[in-house]
């Protein structure tokens, strides 16, 4: 099986530090400091122990779905149990063949022995077969006859059916199975790309909030601010340098998840390739949610094995009720040579033939057996239809609420686009008016929160879309075989 191997990625690519949050087509919000000044993305910001990843692989959605489809256990595990299921309708169907046995027996005897008149006497005898069958002693047919047929005529009839919705059903679990690891593979990416944005985020914070303590502190050093300002600034880049050790963790858990989704080396790294974040569109805005709900239920696999599930459970009532009226064959040919004689001597050989065909009926304790076997199997049909019954209510719920947080984390997406310029302009302004003495440091410092929160909105809003969208492609049933690509999108500015 192919694993996830870490490539050399050069320092700074895909870890978040130089990216930027793209919010408009004719206007992106860069996480880097208007200032020149300010200290470049490499530079080590107040001993933080965040350090370029030096061996980690970059990999982008289409890679990420590729890899999962290709190399995840579980989605190879489902895909044996169809297999298995297939090996088991083979079989069924092979119900009407016989089996053919070849052996041979040695047969020795002294003492006491009683003939078919009821007349005991002693003997001493040997006999030796060998041929089609084995066990062949005396008169009666050999104990494990050569060609050997022994089934109820009801599995004959049955049993395929029963094992062809069963392979049926594997197959479409095996396909949700993949899909579900698709969804969850696609979420856990954009996981890591929020992660990582928001790394920057605080990182590029962090660098503001420093560059307004090194100006309160030189106020407060000649007389022209209050030292309370200054060490309120102290105060806020502890704050800031802590949540930079908790992006730091949860860029790493984010990989982590992810490397364990695509079956690869639990060491490895991985970083995505985004430089900007933006609305991932799978599936229309104007699309009605009826028409969305009508295809999930057409096209979820998890509908189509419920429906074999229904099938097959049927199939076993039916198998139940005409159980009884229905005999079980048996059949049996045996053909080998055969010699014996008194003593231990082999005389008298000769070839043999013995066929033997049989039919009986079975009722089940009385019929008490039989009754409790068909009640069983229609509990399993009226089971089998409320799962299915449960399956539609799920799925058409699963449709309706990716939908409704797509059009609720579009607006978000919207209101966020449009406040982040505002809060830029009002950091530029108060930090201009600190820089000539005109403003309190506290203007600025809220400029930096504002804008901040702002950035982390619309990052929380636009990776909420797009997972929000993975999930309406996974609950309408649009993951497809093979998966060499991810589904075909467009980019939304």
């Amino acid at each position: 099986m192919a694993r996830v191997e870490p490539s050399p990625v050069p320092a700074g690519q895909g870890d978040g530090l130089g990216s930027s949050l793209q919010t408009g087509a004719d206007r992106p919000v860069r996480l880097v400091s208007a200032d020149t000044s300010a200290p470049g993305a490499d530079e080590a910001i107040d001993g933080s122990p965040l350090a370029p990843e030096a061996a980690a692989q970059a990999l982008d959605l289409a890679s990420v779905l590729a890899l999962v489809d290709g190399q995840n256990p579980q989605v190879a595990l489902a895909r044996e149990r169809i297999a298995e299921a297939y090996a088991q309708r083979n079989r069924a169907d092979a119900l009407w063949l016989p089996s053919i046995r070849a052996g041979l027996n040695y047969n020795k005897h002294e003492g006491a022995i009683q003939d078919v008149v009821g007349d005991v006497f002693d003997t001493s005898r040997g006999s030796l077969y060998g041929g089609l069958g084995a066990v062949a002693v005396g008169a009666g047919s050999p104990a494990v006859p050569g060609v050997w047929a022994n089934f109820h005529l009801a599995d004959a009839c049955f049993q395929p059916r029963i094992a062809g919705h069963e392979a049926s059903a594997r197959s479409h679990a095996a396909q949700a199975t993949r899909n579900t690891f698709l969804r969850d593979a696609g979420i856990a990416y954009w996981e890591l790309v929020r992660a990582e944005q928001q790394q920057a985020i605080v990182l590029q914070t962090l660098r503001d909030t420093r560059q307004l303590a090194h100006l309160t502190e030189t106020y407060a050093r000649t007389g022209q601010g209050l030292q309370a300002d200054h060490q309120r600034m102290e105060a806020e880049l502890a704050v800031r340098r802590s949540e930079l050790l908790q992006t730091e963790e949860a860029v790493f858990v984010a990989s982590a998840k992810l490397v364990r989704l695509l079956g690869g080396d639990p060491l490895g790294r991985i970083v995505s390739a985004e430089q900007a974040v933006v609305p991932l569109e799978l599936t229309s805005d104007d699309t009605p949610a009826a028409d969305l709900v009508q295809l999930g239920l057409r096209q979820r696999p998890e509908l189509a094995e419920s429906r074999h599930l229904v099938h097959q459970a049927c199939q076993r009532l039916q198998r139940e009720r005409f159980a009884p009226l229905v005999p079980s064959i048996l059949l049996g040919l045996s053909y080998g040579g055969l010699g014996g004689g008194l003593g231990s001597d082999i005389t008298n050989t000769g070839d043999r033939l013995d066929a033997d065909v049989a039919a009986y009926w079975e009722l089940r304790q009385l019929g008490l057996g039989e009754r409790a076997a068909r009640a069983e199997a229609s509990s399993r049909v009226r089971q089998a239809e409320l799962r299915q019954l449960a399956d539609l209510d799920r799925v058409a719920e699963e449709v309706v609420t990716a939908r409704t947080q797509i059009q609720s984390r579009a607006s978000r997406i919207e209101i966020a686009r449009a406040g982040i310029p505002t809060a830029e302009q009002s950091f530029r302004l108060n930090w201009d008016r600190i820089q000539n003495a005109q403003g309190l440091p506290i203007e600025v410092l809220q400029s930096i929160q504002s804008l901040a929160v702002l950035r982390r909105e619309y990052l929380s809003a636009t990776v909420d879309y797009n997972v929000a969208q993975l999930q309406l492609w996974w609950a309408t049933g649009w993951f497809c075989e093979p998966v060499a690509a991810p589904p075909a999108a467009r980019w939304r500015p």
